[in-house]
């Protein structure tokens, strides 16, 4: 297995795609291309249906997938609000590649079989697929469809984001093969000789301590170890900083644990979801997320420090598994939200991606959307850094 990525920030999509096939040729000497993953900034709009045509002239793709995107990422860099265009691109000896293509507004019933849901999709459970995924933001029923595809394929990785660059539908575009779509959800499934390992740094820093939902009802928390929530905000301001305090006011979120079997649930354990509103007579706060009675939940903070923290301690844990040993390649999906605009910074994810694994091929884009796990659940998140890392199978090492 070996992987390459490449960015390029030309004015023309034909110099763009030029620089970019010429860079990874050179990384990928004779080894033939399998996979491309491509994104492309919405500058060159005028010249979107003609990519995968110049792509084919220029280099050997194999597999194409790729969208819009409102920031690029290639080459382990990071390129937001300029014409960027990133080809990351994969030898995948030993490995099954299944274009996916589907309109995700017209879901199996959730109540049905599992089988019913690979059938729907079309792609079998039995070779252990591990997904990418790339899905317009507009005509997706996200979680719907994440969990119909945790039904059907429990022990398989699920990765992507939302394509972004445009604010209105039918403007986002996205690539499979040599079609293009302006809505819906494309992908890839991959199985044989290869592994994807999944990080989700959500941005986020627990505060005060985990709790049990005594109380609620769906979207709504009424009580927290028998205590209204806001009381126990109020108790939590008495023995915070200044900081906090200040961050409580605008940037305070709700983690839901995700794994109830865990006994000691920690920072990347919670899904992380936003406060809607708050009932100040009964004390009760309205949660983004449907809530049941024994969850664990704490409360979290997000700023850029945070997100900082968030990230080096996510990727520092994987890395000391050692399972990063053997990378050969990786994905970001990053929200919008993030990048210069949170950190006042180009290149920040990268650069920390790089200092904690080392010099892996790192494609990606930023979302309006980011998919990846939480405990044993895909789920779309919002705000977070939603990592792909490839690696040949344990089995094949």
């Amino acid at each position: 297995m070996k992987w390459a990525s490449s960015i390029s920030t030309g004015e023309t999509i034909e110099q763009c795609i030029e620089e970019t096939a010429k860079a990874v040729r050179e990384q990928m000497g004779d080894n033939e291309i399998h996979l491309t993953v491509m994104f492309v900034s919405p500058h060159f709009k005028d010249k979107l249906p003609q990519i995968p045509k110049l792509l084919r002239e220029q280099l050997s793709i194999g597999t194409l997938l790729g969208c819009t995107g409102g920031g690029i990422i290639g080459g382990g860099q990071e390129v937001e609000q300029q014409h960027a265009f990133s080809l990351t691109c994969a030898h995948l000896p030993g490995v099954t590649i299944q274009e996916i293509q589907t309109d995700t507004m017209a879901l199996p019933d959730p109540d049905t079989a599992p089988s019913v849901w690979r059938e729907w999709l079309g792609v079998p459970a039995e070779s252990n697929p591990q997904f990418i995924l790339l899905a317009d933001p507009f005509s997706f029923r996200g979680e719907e469809f994440l969990a119909g595809m945790d039904f059907a394929y429990p022990n398989s990785a699920k990765v992507g984001g939302l394509a972004s660059g445009s604010h209105f539908q039918g403007g986002n575009v996205m690539y499979i093969g040599d079609r293009m779509y302006n809505n819906g959800l494309i992908g890839v499934a991959l199985s044989g000789n290869i592994q994807l390992d999944t990080i989700v740094a959500q941005g986020c820093r627990p505060i005060g301590q985990p709790m049990s939902i005594t109380k609620c009802n769906e979207y709504l928390l009424e009580e927290v170890d028998n205590k209204p929530p806001i009381q126990v905000l109020e108790e939590m301001v008495e023995t915070m900083s200044e900081n906090d305090r200040k961050l409580m006011q605008t940037s305070l979120f709700l983690g839901i644990e995700m794994d109830p079997l865990k006994d000691d649930p920690g920072q990347g354990d919670f899904l992380i979801r936003n406060l809607i509103g708050v009932d100040r007579e009964s004390g009760a706060l309205s949660i983004g997320a449907p809530l049941r009675e024994g969850q664990l939940v704490q409360f979290h903070l997000r700023d850029k420090v945070m997100s900082d923290e968030d990230l080096n301690v996510m990727l520092s844990k994987y890395s000391k598994q050692g399972r990063g040993d053997d990378a050969c390649g990786a994905l970001l999906f990053s929200c919008l939200g993030r990048g210069q605009y949170l950190y006042g910074e180009a290149n920040h994810d990268c650069n920390v991606f790089k200092d904690k694994l080392g010099e892996i091929p790192l494609g990606g884009f930023f979302c309006n959307g980011e998919i990846g796990p939480v405990g044993q659940n895909t789920f779309l998140h919002g705000y977070t850094s939603s990592f792909g890392i490839f690696r040949p199978a344990p089995s094949s090492v």
